[in-house]
């Protein structure tokens, strides 16, 4: 069977990549929140213990007579050393001045107020550190001193934390791509699975079930089988005219075609001039190969018809054969003919019987019509490896030179029949039931006299 079609890609595919590119971007928007939030949650955890240690040592300041006291207790960077291995630095100010700690640890952009923390970060001795600011004012001597307490750890270990974070949100991602790419496969298949129904539905047919689609679909499928149905519904209307066509141009072509040659049999009959005689001869010769050309032309018409639509059957080849052979036996005996078969015995084929009767009856009709009188036609049935072959020979006039693939064509005759009715259409015919059916037709010209028709199904 040969196939044409126009194809613009899978549209279950399609749908799976859009399904997938889909999961991929919520992948990747999983990623960057779980990694933004885990982020967010260690930088405020980090956070919030380096504002308790600038608020433990804020707690601890002191007054005298001779000014602030400055006593750092130990759990103030304890617990920022409990968390991780980073080193702590720290810096306290008194009215602008340095009083302890790291006099180049980088002062914040504005000066806390209200007693609550500023975080920032800064580059501090070629590395970065998170840094807590906090202010606290202490009167000393009745007049008002800022303290400016800072409180600094290195991100070593907050980029670790960032780094597993990182890690687990990639695994997250990833799992939710996988999970979403076999559940996008398994809904593309169910969403798809309705098409692959219509068109099972409709390949398994045979060839004469021209029925309405009934099979039930979803609602967006409902407008391509209603569609479907009516392109149904007209080819079947056009196929039954086809046929009326055909069965009625046969009736009103043959039927006055044979009441102008039976007139003019009468009226040779009764001509009294050779010259009468010879036109109606001449007419009868008209009508003989009119009518010939206009039964072929409807049996031509009816092949193509039927190919696009055969009725396959298995049928006993060898019967058909001996049918064929019996009904033209009395033409082959007119010209003295002697018919010779080897056939086997009930063979068996699968075909459309009446396509192959009118090629055997053709390749038959032939060999009679182009045989010498006297001489012999030979039929042969026999199956082989490659298929079943149908062989006639005769003593003919052979091919005289003529190529066979020429003599094939439509309405081309060899050279050496001009004067025999003929149309040029009968081994057309057999060529084309020939490839309706998977097979080969072949001509070809004898050892010695006639030639060698092989019809190969």
């Amino acid at each position: 069977m040969n196939e044409h079609s126009i194809s613009s890609g899978s549209l279950g595919r399609r749908l799976l990549v859009q399904l997938l590119f889909v999961a991929a971007i919520l992948s990747a928007l999983l990623y960057l929140a779980v990694r933004a939030v885990a982020n967010q949650a260690a930088e405020s955890s980090h956070d919030n213990i380096l504002g308790a240690s600038a608020a433990a040592i804020a707690e601890q300041l002191g007054t005298d007579a001779d000014g602030i006291i400055i006593d750092i207790p130990y759990s103030a960077f304890s617990m920022l050393g409990a968390i991780s291995d980073d080193r702590v630095f720290y810096r306290i100010d008194i009215d602008d001045e340095t009083a302890t700690g790291y006099e180049d640890l980088p002062l914040p952009s504005s000066i806390p107020i209200d007693s609550k923390p500023l975080y920032y970060a800064s580059r501090f001795r070629d590395t970065t550190v998170r840094i807590a600011a906090q202010t606290r004012v202490i009167p000393v001597n009745t007049k008002p001193v800022r303290v400016l307490i800072m409180v600094a750890q290195t991100q070593r270990g907050q980029d670790a934390i960032s780094a597993r974070v990182a890690n687990i949100a990639a695994a997250l991602g990833v799992g939710f791509f996988l999970i979403a790419g076999a559940m996008s496969w398994l809904a593309t298949r169910s969403a798809v699975k309705p098409l692959y129904t219509v068109a099972n539905a409709i390949g398994r047919r045979g060839a004469h079930d021209l029925r309405p689609l009934k099979s039930p679909v979803p609602s967006e499928l409902t407008p391509l089988v209603t569609s479907l149905n009516d392109f149904i519904a007209r080819l079947r209307s056009s196929l039954n005219r086809t046929e009326t066509f055909m069965a009625e141009a046969a009736h009103h072509v043959r039927t006055p075609l044979a009441t102008v040659r039976t007139q003019s049999e009468i009226a040779l009959r009764q001509a009294e001039t050779d010259t009468s005689r010879k036109t109606l001869r001449n007419v009868i010769r008209a009508v003989d190969e009119s009518s010939r050309s206009a039964s072929q032309l409807l049996d031509h018409a009816m092949i193509s018809y039927r190919s696009d639509q055969m009725s396959t059957e298995k049928f006993d080849y060898t019967a058909l054969v001996k049918e064929v052979t019996r009904a033209l036996s009395a033409t082959a005996e007119l010209k003295d003919l002697v018919i010779e078969t080897n056939l086997e015995k009930d063979v068996q084929i699968v075909g459309d019987r009446i396509l192959i009767e009118i090629a055997l009856h053709n390749l038959l009709d032939n060999a009679i019509k182009y045989s010498s009188f006297d001489s012999k036609i030979e039929i042969e049935l026999k199956t082989d490896t490659h298929g079943i072959a149908f062989e006639i020979r005769d003593e003919g006039r052979g091919l005289d030179g003529n190529k066979p693939c020429s003599l094939i064509e439509r309405f081309q005759r060899g050279n050496n029949v001009r004067d025999i009715v003929g149309s040029g259409l009968g081994l057309t015919m057999v060529e084309a039931i020939a490839i309706a059916h998977n097979g080969t037709f072949e001509l070809k010209q004898n050892s010695g006299a006639g030639t060698c028709a092989t019809l190969l199904l």
